[in-house]
């Protein structure tokens, strides 16, 4: 195992973390963007205000872009094994 291979891994890992990440940071970013512009206008400063509009909008990203994220992560998963059969041999 060379050290372009090791890199080469880790560079991929590290892409993929951030890919399947990247939903639903952003969803949550933006609804917390929201969710501040609305407290600092009404001057509400209600703490599970932050929350709850976060976790729903979370969940709705989790349900709809899952299955994509599983194919992404097996596809990786999948590869890191033929990469580890191929050192074997």
């Amino acid at each position: 195992m060379s050290e372009n291979m090791v890199i080469g891994v880790i560079k991929e890992a590290i892409s993929t973390g951030l890919l399947i990440s990247a939903p639903i940071l952003i969803v949550s970013i933006l609804v917390g963007l929201v969710v501040s512009i609305f407290q600092a206008t009404t001057q509400i400063q209600e703490q599970t205000l932050t929350f709850v509009p976060k976790l729903i909008a979370i969940a709705l990203v989790g349900l709809l872009t899952g299955s994509w994220m599983l194919h992404k992560l097996v596809n990786f998963t999948e590869g890191i094994f033929a990469m580890i059969a191929n050192i074997i041999q």
